[in-house]
């Protein structure tokens, strides 16, 4: 799908607050009620909106602590792979986890209450996860930024 500016008007739109009602994005990116939700399910059908969600502040909510941690395996076998995968869906504490190339298999962010907190996730959760070979974790001190607009470029 080509992306037009009043798309990515719309993206920008909803991207800083995704409970505008369709009266107010209509009115903001100068459409019509009709032609401006005819236009959000097409970018819905499309994936490029792929699904609507509430951000929470995660140190209010009792996990004000971010680590960074690096998983490399035994094998780099799909299979093995996949196994990884599929558990680490299971922890609620990883909140992001990417393949990687370098040194690590793996990248995870883990939110944790505090260092022992993060002891529990390490012991009980990182280290029994399929395939581990070794583990390296990094506290954030704090977080300089943190986005979650994506710029959509024409």
């Amino acid at each position: 799908m080509n992306l037009d500016r009043t798309d990515r008007a719309i993206l920008a739109a909803l991207q800083a607050d995704g409970r505008l009602s369709n009266v107010t994005l209509a009115a903001q990116v100068n459409l019509s009620e009709s032609a401006c939700l005819r236009r959000v399910r097409q970018l819905e059908e499309a994936g490029i909106i792929a699904r609507f969600v509430m951000l929470v502040d995660q140190g209010k909510v009792g996990y004000p602590s971010d680590v960074f941690v690096q998983i490399s395996l035994h094998r780099q076998q799909g299979e093995d792979l996949e196994r990884f995968e599929a558990a680490v869906r299971d922890v609620p504490e990883i909140m992001e986890c990417y393949l990687m190339t370098g040194d690590a298999d793996y990248l995870l962010r883990v939110i944790a209450s505090d260092a022992a907190d993060f002891e529990r996730i390490h012991t009980r959760l990182l280290t029994r996860l399929p395939g581990v070979a070794r583990v390296h974790s990094s506290f954030a001190l704090r977080t300089v930024i943190k986005k979650t607009d994506i710029p959509v470029r024409p």
